[in-house]
């Protein structure tokens, strides 16, 4: 083998592949690729995955069963090792027969306790950033949820009534409207909000990119961002500090979410069984300008 470093040999990954029954490539799915949420994520992802000897296949699902059984293909058929998915679906038919291949679930989380699953407590991201916006003074609270099939949403949604409940405020279900995640689909759900009830005084968005555009109407309809109506949001992706205003937010560990999601595949994948099924990483409030004191309207 010395001589071999003397002459400059590289071992083939090809070689340790047929060797070790493996591909060293790994498949990830994420809904939309455009989301600024998954960049960090995946990259967090890809350089755990190489720093273990592995490569990362990135398939855009379009959120779509049929695209994301596509690629869970590659892996029942030994073309990659294991997969890792970012949606509330399993990609396989399931049967007493079937062997579900090594899989980590993340961020919209499996619900099946045999599954390992990554993600945070939106539960409580819902009650932190109701509790920042009531704190403020705020009762009159509006939602814009993203759409109803995601459990992050329902999750959020239950925080946010928890923290009204603890309040003594009574919830309203006609302030929760539903957006796809999306500033054009923000701005439009926003506008419709501020028409059908312009007494509100916050609005808590489940994402920072509807945000994006839920900031960009108010400004255009004429709305003093925080003086007559406060924003808050969730995730703190990279453009939420350069929003105007400074958008205030419940942080995602980004980073940490794709090297645990990651670290814990590899795991699977080389037979060292991980303790936690369900791991759930630490959120945190950033406190930023879209947020303040509530002012009574004259």
């Amino acid at each position: 083998m010395n001589a071999a470093n003397n002459l400059g040999f590289t071992p083939s990954r090809l070689g340790a592949s047929l060797k070790q029954g493996r591909t060293f490539n790994i498949v990830v799915l994420v809904p939309d690729i455009t989301n600024p949420y998954f960049s960090p994520v995946v990259r967090s992802m890809e350089r755990t995955a190489n720093l273990r000897g592995y490569s990362v296949l990135l398939g855009d699902t379009q959120d779509t069963p049929e695209r994301e059984q596509s690629y869970a293909k590659m892996v029942q058929s030994k073309q990659a090792d294991g997969i890792i998915i970012n949606s509330q679906r399993l990609p396989f038919d399931l049967n007493f027969n079937t062997t579900i291949p090594p899989l980590v679930s993340v961020s919209e989380l499996v619900e099946n306790e045999d599954i390992y699953r990554v993600g945070v407590d939106n539960v409580a991201i819902g009650k932190l950033a109701t509790s920042h916006l009531l704190e403020l003074g705020h009762k009159r609270i509006a939602v814009i949820s993203g759409t109803k099939n995601l459990q992050s949403c329902n999750d959020r949604l239950q925080g946010y009534k928890l923290a009204l409940q603890q309040a003594n405020i009574s919830y309203d279900p006609n302030l929760v409207y539903y957006a796809e995640y999306s500033p054009e689909t923000g701005a439009q759900v926003a506008k419709q909000l501020v028409t059908d009830f312009p007494d509100i005084s916050a609005i808590f968005s489940f994402g920072d990119l509807m945000s994006i555009g839920i900031l960009h109407m108010l400004s255009k309809l004429g709305f003093k961002v925080p003086q007559q109506i406060s924003v808050i949001s969730v995730d703190n992706i990279s453009q939420a500090p350069f929003c105007n205003p400074p958008l205030t937010t419940v942080a995602q560990p980004m980073d940490q979410i794709g090297e645990l999601s990651m670290t814990t595949l590899i795991d699977l994948i080389e037979k060292k069984a991980p303790q936690n099924k369900l791991s759930l990483l630490p959120h945190f409030l950033v406190c930023r300008e879209s947020t303040g004191p509530f002012i009574a309207r004259k």
